[in-house]
């Protein structure tokens, strides 16, 4: 088969609505207000995005009242999502928790999600890697028992999908948050934009909606795949309003993009952007296609876009010079979500790793 990495009509139009509403709701001083206490809501932009967009059941099948679309879609939401460093919660709740349902089989909590109305995530540590099992909650006859820690989402969801230890091995839960037995704890992260919370159940009344941890691995892997389109977007950005800066300002009576030392690293970063997004277009097009080489595709993205896109925001502050280290400057906010994100889903070296077992390379 051939593989096409373009972007699709359609696709296209889907980015031109996403960025257009972020422009509009979701400017760079507001989202730099996600720092200040008490933080700005933010809740509304997420119902324009989820409801009146219809991105909330992006992944979600037809018959269950989603738009059954691909990855590849959800792939460009995530690259404005980057680009916009929106606070939002497309990835815990339409991403991991939406995979997660529907390889489990669930017909109940899907089509309220695609309807907008509720929120989910997915409780297992924003950390955890594809292939590792993240399930440190227990069932009982008085309900779920245990901690989650570093969960992505849940201030703003309404359902946890939680996997837990059960008589059957790796079993998936639905929990709702405003359930008396569960105990939601903010934790202070680098990223304030995609707050992070610990959960701890305590005799929490649950739905059982599947059982495998192929569940859990297919929403994960889904997750480090798309990931690595959010980290192209934010390094899009970067590199993009670097360049144009690099244009304007000027030092010694010359503009800073004429000193060779200046071209020289804006060169190696277009390259690397350029890099970043074949190796995340492949992995959401193998993600699409359910192709045998999804699990190598995105372990090989995030291998190589959670560096890239450190390193663009890092030189998008350094090239910025003194106005890239203030706080009024949006440069920290991408760096601060390109450092979240490279430890998301696992590190860039678990990912090598893993990668290394897939295409049978041997360890030396």
């Amino acid at each position: 088969m051939t593989v096409d990495l373009l972007y699709s009509d359609t696709e296209d139009a889907l980015r031109d609505s996403v960025r257009q509403l972020f422009a509009d709701r979701c400017p760079l001083e507001e989202v730099a207000k996600s720092y200040d206490s008490p933080p700005p809501d933010f809740s509304g932009l997420w119902r324009t995005l989820s409801t009146e967009l219809g991105l909330a059941g992006l992944l979600v099948p037809e018959s269950l009242g989603g738009a059954g679309a691909t990855v590849r879609e959800a792939a460009v939401v995530m690259e404005e999502i980057g680009r916009a460093v929106a606070p939002v919660p497309f990835l815990p709740s339409a991403v991991l928790a939406t995979v997660a349902l529907t390889v489990a089989g669930d017909t109940e909590t899907l089509p309220a999600l695609a309807a907008g109305e509720v929120t989910a995530a997915l409780a297992v540590p924003l950390s955890t890697a594809p292939w590792e099992v993240a399930a440190g909650v227990t069932s009982g006859s008085d309900g779920l028992t245990g901690q989650v820690t570093s969960v992505a989402g849940v201030a703003a969801a309404d359902v946890l999908v939680v996997p837990v230890v059960g008589d059957a091995g790796v079993e998936l839960h639905t929990v709702s948050v405003a359930d008396g037995g569960v105990e939601v704890s903010p934790v202070l992260s680098l990223d304030m934009t995609r707050p992070l919370a610990d959960v701890r159940f305590s005799g929490a009344s649950s739905t059982r909606v599947g059982t495998g941890p192929e569940v859990l691995t297919a929403a994960l892997q889904t997750g480090a795949a798309l990931l690595a389109s959010e980290q192209l977007g934010l390094a899009q950005w970067c590199f993009e309003t670097t360049l144009a800066y690099a244009k304007e300002r000027k030092q010694f009576g010359r503009a800073i993009g004429s000193y060779q030392a200046i071209k020289h690293r804006l060169a190696d970063l277009w390259f690397e952007v350029g890099s970043m997004t074949t190796a995340a277009r492949y992995a959401a097009d193998t993600s699409a296609r359910g192709d045998a080489d999804a699990a190598t595709a995105a372990s090989l993205a995030q291998a190589f876009c959670s560096g890239a896109a450190v390193h663009a925001a890092e030189e998008c502050v350094q090239l910025h010079g003194g106005i890239g280290m203030t706080w009024e400057y949006p440069a920290h906010l991408f760096l601060k979500r390109a450092k979240s994100d490279q430890l998301a889903f696992g590190t860039a070296y678990k990912h090598r790793s893993r990668l290394a077992a897939l295409v049978d390379l041997p360890v030396t």
